[in-house]
C-alpha cells in the first residue's frame, strides 16, 4: 500500500493528485498534437472542478498556467500566448537579508530609530539635548519592558544610543534617565490596592459581628 506521504508534493492542491498524475503522464505522449489535445482535455476537466473560474476574465489562460506549474517542466508543445514556461510562478522569492544592526536593536522598534534621525537633524541648543533625553527615557522603558528588567542601567541606554546614531548622538554622563510606570500600570495597581483595602475592612466589620454574636451567646 502507497501512503500519499509517499508521494509528490502536490504542486496545487485545489486540483488534487489526479490533475497532477494526467499532466505528469502528458510526458509519456511522443506525439506533440496528441499531447495538446490530451493537455486541452485536462484544462477543460480543471474548468469543470471550478465553473467559478469560468467568470474570471482568461479563465483558460489562467488554467493553462497552472498546467505549467504543475508539469515543472517544459511540455513540448505550443503554448497559448502569454504562457511561459519559464516562468512557472511557484519559484520561493530570493530571502532578503536583514540588516544584523536592525535586528541587534529591534526592541527598540522604528519609532526610536525616526526620533534619532529627526534629533540628528537638529541645531545644537537645549532643544535637541532635551530631546536626545526624552529618547533615552522611552528606550529605557522600552528595554525595561523587552528584558523584563526594573533596573537598567543607563550606561546601557548611553552605548546603544550612541551605536544607533552612529556616534552623531550621545548622553551626558551626569544625566539621569528616569522613567514612570505606565497610566495603565498605575491604574492597575492602585485597584489592587483599592481591592486589599475594601478586602480587609470586610475582614474586621466580620470579625466585629463574630465578637458581638459570641458576647451575646455567653450572656445567655
Amino acid at each position: 500500500m502507497e501512503y500519499n506521504s509517499q508521494k509528490d508534493l502536490l504542486i496545487i492542491p485545489e486540483y488534487g493528485r489526479n490533475i497532477q498524475e494526467l499532466i505528469r503522464h502528458a510526458f509519456t505522449l511522443e506525439d506533440k498534437e496528441e499531447r495538446k489535445t490530451y493537455l486541452n482535455r485536462i484544462v477543460n476537466l480543471m474548468q469543470q472542478m471550478h465553473p467559478q473560474s469560468r467568470n474570471v476574465a482568461d479563465s483558460k489562460l489562467k488554467l493553462w498556467q497552472h498546467v505549467v506549474m504543475i508539469a515543472e517542466d517544459d511540455l513540448g508543445i505550443e503554448l497559448p500566448e502569454g504562457i511561459s514556461t519559464n516562468e512557472v510562478g511557484l519559484r520561493k522569492p530570493d530571502k532578503v537579508s536583514y540588516p544584523e544592526e536592525v535586528n541587534r536593536y529591534r526592541h527598540y522598534g522604528l519609532n526610536v530609530r525616526s526620533m534619532i534621525k529627526k534629533a540628528i537633524e537638529m541645531e545644537d541648543g537645549p532643544v535637541k539635548d532635551g530631546f536626545v533625553k526624552t529618547i533615552a527615557s522611552y528606550m529605557k522603558m522600552a528595554y525595561r519592558n523587552w528584558h523584563k528588567e526594573l533596573n537598567v542601567n543607563d550606561d546601557v541606554i548611553r552605548g546603544d544610543l550612541k551605536s544607533i546614531s552612529k556616534g552623531q548622538l550621545e548622553l551626558g554622563e551626569d544625566v539621569v534617565l528616569e522613567v514612570t510606570a505606565p497610566p495603565s500600570s498605575r491604574r492597575k495597581h492602585s485597584s489592587n490596592n483599592n481591592y486589599r483595602n475594601h478586602r480587609d475592612n470586610k475582614s474586621h466589620r466580620g470579625y466585629g459581628r463574630n465578637n458581638n454574636n459570641n458576647h451575646r451567646r455567653r450572656r445567655n
